[in-house]
């Protein structure tokens, strides 16, 4: 195409555009503006979708392949397992360690616990009862609960009570009952 083609076709296109109302006009610049954003957000992301879907159908390929090698367990082994998840018994004093670190952590007082342990005949889980007196204020007693639980899978909150001194108190006193189960 010569410049002067080029230049009638401009012309031409300046004289169409010039015959729009207002909506037309709209219109037209909603339709260029979503070419521009076709071109400058939607076809860059094609090679990344398609990377995407590769390393899916990959990950679904390596997933089915260890579906079909793990072996099913039998009720025996399911139970040992099972079992094997519970801390064993001599590492209690590690986890009491570790209530103390947590307790440190969310700046909560621990008075004297009480600490016992129960341990059932026939039974491969031995459960190690704590009371633990908690002070603190209602965010601090509550955060520090949270991450008990979560850094310390094996234990229990089983009873809490919680009691303020006056109403104006920001402070409370908890009594949290927990059990912290073991395998023997």
């Amino acid at each position: 195409m010569d410049r002067l083609t080029v230049e009638r076709q401009l012309i031409q296109i300046r004289w169409q555009i010039t015959r729009l109302n207002l909506i037309g006009k709209i219109g037209l610049g909603l339709f260029t503006l979503s070419v521009v954003f076709f071109w400058a957000a939607v076809l860059p992301q094609k090679e990344n979708v398609l990377k995407l879907k590769e390393q899916a159908a990959s990950m679904q390929q390596r997933t089915q392949a260890e579906a079909a090698v793990t072996t099913k367990l039998d009720d025996n082994q399911a139970l040992q397992v099972f079992y094997d998840f519970f801390p064993s018994i001599d590492s209690s004093p590690y986890w009491i360690k570790e209530l103390d670190r947590i307790a440190k952590k969310h700046k909560v007082e621990l008075s004297r616990s009480d600490y016992r342990l129960m341990q059932e005949q026939d039974s491969k889980l031995a459960r190690y009862e704590m009371i633990l007196p908690v002070h603190g204020s209602y965010p601090q007693i509550r955060a520090f609960i949270a991450d008990m639980l979560e850094t310390i899978p094996a234990i229990a909150l089983v009873d809490i009570a919680l009691k303020r001194e006056n109403i104006k108190s920001g402070k409370l006193d908890a009594r949290l009952s927990v059990n912290l189960y073991l395998h023997g």
